[in-house]
C-alpha cells in the first residue's frame, strides 16, 4: 500500500513540474512575432536565396562576435544547404584565417581556411569574447535556432503536436533582432544595456542593436530592411542548426506511407487468414 501511495505521489510530483514550467515560461512578458517560413510543416524546405542573404548578413554583421564552430566551410555546397558551389565556397573559406600545427618544429602556424574547416571563432576563448563585450558573452550560432527556442506552454505545446509547429526558435531569433525600442514611461535601462521586449532572460540585453536600414546590400532585388535582414539571418541559423531538415521531412513523409500501405497489408492479410473462421 505504502509503495502505491509513494508511486501516486511522484506521478503528482512530475506532473506539477511539468505544468508549472510551461506556466512560468508562459508568464514571462516575451513578444514573440509569427513568421511564415518554407521550412514549415511535413513538406518545408530552405529557400536558398533566403540562406545565402542569411549568410550575407552573419559574415558582414555578425560573424565579428558570434562563432558558427560546428559548421565546416564544405557543409555551404552540401546539398540541403545555401546553395553555393564549391568554388564559391573555397573562395569564402580563404578569407578566414585558422590556426594550424603543430608543424615540424613544434610550431602552431596561421594560413587560410579550406573546405574541410569549420568557421573559426572571432575570439581566442571566452574571456577574451566577455572583455570585448562588456562581460557578455557572444552565443554561438551553430545550434542557436534549437536551443533558444523558448516554451510554448499549456495548451499551445498540445496544439503543436498536431500543427507540427517546430519554429519557435527562428520566430524568437527574429523577434529578438526586431525588438528593440524605447523603454516604457518611467523604466530606467541599465548602463551598457539596450531595451527589447522579445528578450528571454528579461528585457534588459547587452548586445546594441546589430540591424539597420540598408546597412547590407542585397543583389537580388530584395528590400534592405532590418525585417529582411532578421527575417533571413534566422533561417540561416536554423539551416545551421538542422541542416539536414529537408531529409529528415522526406524520410519521414516516406515512412507513413510505408506505413499506411504496410497497415493495409496487414489488415487484407488477416481477413483472408480468418475468413471461414466463426468468431
Amino acid at each position: 500500500m505504502s509503495t502505491m501511495i509513494n508511486m501516486v505521489r511522484s506521478l503528482a510530483a512530475v506532473a506539477a513540474l511539468a505544468i508549472a514550467t510551461p506556466a512560468l515560461a508562459a508568464g514571462a512578458k516575451v513578444e514573440i512575432d509569427y513568421q511564415n517560413w518554407s521550412f514549415a510543416g511535413p513538406f518545408g524546405y530552405y529557400d536558398r536565396g533566403q540562406l545565402q542573404r542569411g549568410f550575407k548578413v552573419f559574415q558582414e554583421n555578425c560573424s565579428a562576435c558570434h562563432a558558427l564552430s560546428r559548421v565546416a566551410f564544405r557543409n555551404l555546397a552540401e546539398d540541403g544547404g545555401p546553395g553555393f558551389t564549391e568554388d564559391q565556397a573555397k573562395v569564402i573559406a580563404a578569407d578566414y584565417i585558422v590556426e594550424d600545427g603543430p608543424d615540424d618544429f613544434g610550431d602552431m602556424f596561421e594560413r587560410p581556411a579550406i573546405l574541410a574547416d569549420r568557421f573559426p571563432s572571432p575570439f581566442p576563448n571566452e574571456q577574451a569574447a566577455r572583455a570585448s563585450n562588456n562581460g557578455a558573452y557572444p552565443p554561438d550560432f551553430s545550434l542557436l535556432a534549437k536551443a533558444r527556442a523558448p516554451q510554448r506552454g499549456f495548451p499551445n505545446f498540445v496544439f503543436d503536436i498536431f500543427t507540427q509547429y517546430q519554429e519557435n526558435g527562428p520566430d524568437y531569433i527574429y523577434s529578438l533582432l526586431t525588438g528593440y525600442e524605447e523603454p516604457p514611461e518611467g523604466m530606467e535601462v541599465p548602463d551598457g544595456q539596450y531595451y527589447n521586449h522579445s528578450f528571454l532572460a528579461g528585457q534588459f540585453i547587452s548586445m546594441a542593436p546589430p540591424l539597420y536600414e540598408d546597412s547590407i546590400e542585397y543583389t537580388d532585388g530584395t528590400p534592405m530592411t532590418v525585417e529582411n535582414y532578421a527575417r533571413d539571418v534566422a533561417a540561416f541559423m536554423m539551416w545551421a542548426a538542422e541542416p539536414h531538415l529537408e531529409d529528415r521531412k522526406k524520410i519521414g513523409f516516406r515512412v507513413m506511407i510505408f506505413l499506411i500501405v504496410f497497415a493495409g497489408m496487414l489488415y487484407f492479410t488477416k481477413k483472408k487468414l480468418w475468413r471461414n473462421v466463426e468468431h
